[in-house]
């Protein structure tokens, strides 16, 4: 009886400790399993108004069966206009070892000189030109993603400027001369603006401290201003045009949508939603040296309606019927 006893209890206890590792073992296995989801790190400017960006990225991504928390985790980080910023964010996805970093503008040379070894998916002003890929259709290393250049577009945004600003004679280009890019679109803006006549003056700036004193210089000595770059500091740039009823053209839609009178240029969220396919590509072996820079296909043309009234000009009906976006 003692003995059959003795073999009930080794039993029970054989049982309840393969029921525990029977309950720690999906445990480990979904912990395991957890660790295993790949990080894409999107690196902005502004959570504020680049948001519409992430969400047109991430949309794409879960279309693609990326499932952010689930089968892929994304993890936004902002420099809110600090280029220093964008230095500390590149050290710290370089330490976390991050499988994918997404970003644009200025912020690409940064990252590009953080690592070689994760893969950067970009969209960048003349990628070639500026140094980041060996070729369009080979791109080689660990860069690839799509192009801005797109040269004509500044002759088109003069084009469209001039017929929201009539009398326009006297231009002003706002450039940031630390990005080679944005140093060739002033170039070439200065050229297309020569030929239609207008006299030109360009100011640089090299940090957000030097806007101030820019729109300080320029005041009173121009129609409108131009701005090349600046992607960090285009909301400010856009308010304190307003605040000079200064009419502004600008790249993207975002600055228009914080006061910026017009812009044209490729639609910076549809690009979004092209590196996402880059993104799914290489989560799913491809390498990014591999994978050709595409081109912009879809181009945006944004006016704010409120701007043109508080600056007194009236919008032709031409551009009301063909604007892709009119801010009310």
């Amino acid at each position: 009886m003692r003995r059959r006893k003795f073999l009930t209890l080794r039993r029970r206890k054989f049982l309840t400790l393969l029921g525990s590792v029977a309950v720690a073992f999906p445990l480990a296995a979904r912990a395991q399993q957890a660790s295993k989801r790949p990080t894409v790190a999107l690196v902005l400017y502004r959570a504020a108004i680049e948001s519409a960006l992430l969400a047109a990225f991430t949309e794409r991504l879960h279309q693609l069966g990326w499932i952010d928390g689930r089968t892929v985790v994304i993890e936004n980080r902002w420099s809110e206009g600090r280029p220093e910023q964008i230095a500390e964010i590149a050290a710290q996805l370089v330490q976390e070892k991050v499988q994918v970093i997404v970003t644009y503008g200025a912020a690409v040379a940064t990252l590009k000189q953080a690592t070689t070894s994760i893969p950067i998916v970009v969209i960048a002003y003349d990628p070639v030109g500026s140094g980041l890929v060996a070729s369009l259709s080979r791109p080689g290393g660990s860069v690839t993603g799509l192009s801005l250049q797109a040269p004509e577009t500044a002759g088109k945004r003069l084009e469209l400027l001039r017929q929201l600003v009539p009398g326009l004679g006297r231009l002003a280009i706002l450039f940031d001369a630390t990005y080679l890019a944005t140093v060739l679109e002033k170039d070439n803006v200065q050229s297309v603006a020569r030929h239609l006549g207008l006299e030109v003056e360009p100011f640089e700036t090299r940090r957000a401290e030097d806007i101030a004193p820019a729109f300080d210089a320029l005041k009173g000595h121009t129609d409108a201003l131009y701005v090349a770059g600046n992607s960090a500091n285009a909301a400010r740039i856009a308010s304190l045009a307003l605040n000079m009823r200064l009419p502004t053209t600008f790249e993207f839609a975002v600055p228009v949508r914080a006061g910026g009178l017009m812009s044209y240029g490729p639609d910076l969220a549809d690009l979004f939603r092209r590196a996402a396919d880059f993104v799914d590509k290489i989560l799913r072996g491809a390498k990014p040296g591999e994978l050709p820079i595409e081109q912009p296909t879809k181009f945006n043309l944004a006016i704010n309606l409120r701007t043109a009234e508080a600056l007194g000009l009236s919008v032709p009906p031409i551009l009301l019927a063909t604007a892709d976006e009119l801010i009310e």
